[in-house]
């Protein structure tokens, strides 16, 4: 069973940074893309940042320039550096991965960013 265990969310002043991760256990043969999505209160989940299984990245525009993320295929995690925090980053960010054709996505962590 693939299980995604995300950690690094928090509390965090205006232009600070966070550093989040995820970690892919289970019954893994490989995993394609990874990335982050997030969900506001009242609002959709949209992507905010993707990385395929050969480092290719995109990003929402709203976190060009801010946002990093990263993968170690080693250790089957993928990571979200996020700097220069902003309020409208407040939300529950979502660990996404794909592994053959089927879709997994982890618990969920908040990140709150306070004005």
């Amino acid at each position: 069973q693939v299980q995604l265990v995300e950690s690094g969310g928090g509390l965090v002043q205006a232009g600070g940074s966070l550093r989040l991760s995820c970690a892919v256990s289970g019954s893994i043969f490989s995993i394609n893309a990874m990335g982050w999505y997030r969900q506001a209160p009242g609002k959709q989940r949209q992507l905010v940042a993707a990385i395929t299984s050969g480092g290719s990245t995109n990003y929402a525009d709203s976190v060009k320039g801010r946002f990093t993320i990263s993968r170690d295929n080693a250790k089957n995690t993928v990571y979200l550096q996020m700097h220069s925090l902003i309020p409208e980053d407040t939300a529950v960010y979502y660990c996404h991965a794909v592994i053959r054709t089927f879709d997994y996505w982890g618990q969920g962590t908040q990140v709150t960013v306070s004005s």
